[in-house]
């Protein structure tokens, strides 16, 4: 069994991918959008949107074909600065995290690429592709997003199952295999002292 977090920013997609991928009806923690948080929740570029996550999205995936049998329990943040408190508490115990990217609205990536860098979490971003954006080369948006060579980037349709899972299993491997490296370097010999 793995955490997940599945994080990103304001209307990046979180919800909808959660739901497209859960095998049990999602525990969502959706609410209206109101006149009251109109001067602090931007809508350019997403002005369909009419909800809102105010604690998190909660789903499980089993993936019983995969080369090793998986349960993925799947928790969707907030997208708005002002919850990231609540991001460190539905980071704990997590193996990795998805940062969905709305390239619309950019900008509002940078948080959460940030959060999942200063809590040293491994994780992947995933382009999601929305009707009518612009389409972006993966490498376009590394470059925009000032992201090292080893997160991996890739695009997606958070409507669509497949996609979903084929990001989530691109995360697992890619925690995995940053746990392999972190475990070699934790006991490699040391070279700073020499024999005498």
């Amino acid at each position: 069994m793995l955490k997940i977090v599945i994080a990103g920013g304001f209307g990046a997609g979180k919800t909808t991918a959660v739901g497209a991928v859960s095998e049990i009806t999602p525990l969502s923690t959706e609410e209206y959008l109101t006149e009251a948080s109109a001067d602090v929740d931007s809508l350019a570029g997403i002005e369909a949107k009419q909800t809102t996550t105010v604690a998190f999205d909660f789903g499980r995936l089993s993936l019983p074909d995969a080369p090793t049998p998986l349960e993925l329990f799947l928790f969707g943040t907030p997208g708005q600065d002002r919850f990231v408190d609540l991001w460190y508490d539905l980071s704990r115990g997590a193996v990795g995290a998805v940062v969905l990217v709305d390239t619309r609205r950019l900008e509002s990536s940078f948080t959460p690429v940030s959060f999942f860098e200063d809590i040293d979490l491994p994780f992947v971003v995933a382009v999601n592709q929305f009707d009518g954006a612009h389409l972006y080369h993966p490498e376009q948006v590394r470059t925009a997003l000032e992201l090292p060579a080893s997160v991996p980037v890739v695009t997606c349709d958070a409507r669509d199952p497949n996609h979903v899972a084929g990001v989530l299993l691109t995360l697992v491997d890619h925690a995995v295999n940053n746990a392999a490296i972190t475990s070699r370097a934790r006991h490699a010999p040391s070279t700073t002292l020499q024999d005498a």
